[in-house]
């Protein structure tokens, strides 16, 4: 746990390293960057812009958006220059559309492996039982991870997914009972609560998450992914649905050709931009525990992980951030 005059440290790096100006003469015009409206996004927006206009010059303006709007104003305006963190299965047919016309273009991954999903339990249930690391095991011995399966509630696409792997499994009227939560709070609490008092617990979730950051879990293997089987199980109607594990859900950075063609340094180090996915919720863990802000969050990540974002950086833009964040 950080000390009270470690943060107070943080948080005065944090208004020192936005208010500085630029440390050269800027090489970079200026460049649009969308901010998506939940919290990894808007830690990655922030460690971008600090990167592009300390490291590369530029002039950085932050657009507020959402993954739709974000693909529809590409569409129409050619704006926003930089799409900092898009969930491609979130995206629909214009971005295929957009990247077949050659207008835009994937820099790369921002998150490592991407978005993870999967069935959970706590790491100390698996210590105490390794054949609890399987599906298999799990049901073999349901007392062992409290009987229970905590479920994703009504109206989110894990529900679907979930209730055809149930029944793939044979999991309803068995000896498991299947928990259906009413919101992802009470998901959340349920996991928290078991954690803090080492007790059993089997469910359904997914991350860059607080609780997969602050919570050592395991995943509980499915087995093999199965792209036919796990497409199938997106369709609540499914007549037969069979067990796969589930993918990672591509996340990427994008940016539009024109914007690649004007400031290639600056894309790239955006096409090395890439987080891993557990130590994006590790960031979002410490945001949940010291109360902070999304820039605060940012600081930390800057000053915790050096030899990550060092490596994404030209030698130059690495010199003039190095000698910033101390």
């Amino acid at each position: 746990m950080k000390s009270h005059t470690k943060l107070v440290s943080a948080l005065g790096f944090a208004a020192a390293a936005f208010a500085l100006p630029t440390a050269a003469a800027a090489k970079c015009e200026k460049v649009s960057i969308t901010e998506m409206n939940w919290a990894s996004a808007k830690i990655v927006t922030t460690v971008a812009k600090v990167m592009l206009e300390r490291g590369y010059g530029c002039k950085v303006s932050v657009i507020p958006s959402d993954t739709v709007p974000a693909i529809a104003s590409l569409a129409e305006k050619g704006e926003p220059e930089v799409v900092t963190e898009l969930w491609v299965n979130s995206t629909g047919k214009v971005y295929e559309r957009l990247k077949a016309e050659g207008k835009v273009e994937v820099a790369g991954p921002v998150l490592a492996p991407g978005g993870v999903e999967g069935w959970w339990i706590p790491t100390y249930l698996v210590e105490k039982h390794p054949e609890l690391k399987t599906i298999e095991g799990v049901l073999a011995n349901p007392e062992l991870v409290g009987g229970q399966f905590n479920n994703c509630p009504t109206g989110w696409g894990c529900r679907i997914v979930n209730d055809n792997l149930i029944k793939a499994l044979k999991m309803r009227g068995g000896k498991m009972k299947i928990f259906d939560h009413g919101s992802g709070e009470t998901l959340a609490t349920s996991m928290a609560s078991a954690y803090e008092k080492k007790a059993p617990w089997f469910g359904y979730y997914w991350g860059p998450t607080v609780p997969l950051g602050k919570y050592k879990m395991t995943r509980v293997s499915l087995g093999k992914y199965d792209e036919a089987a796990h497409t199938a199980n997106q369709d609540k109607d499914a007549k037969d649905p069979k067990v796969s594990e589930f993918p990672a859900a591509p996340v990427v950075t994008i940016y539009t050709a024109a914007f690649k063609k004007r400031e290639p340094e600056a894309a790239a180090f955006l096409s090395k931009m890439t987080f891993k996915t557990a130590d994006m919720s590790a960031v979002l863990a410490w945001k949940d525990k010291n109360n902070a802000t999304d820039e605060e969050a940012a600081v930390f990540f800057l000053r915790t992980y050096k030899s990550v974002w060092a490596a994404w950086l030209s030698d130059d833009a690495r010199t003039k951030l190095e000698a910033l964040i101390k």
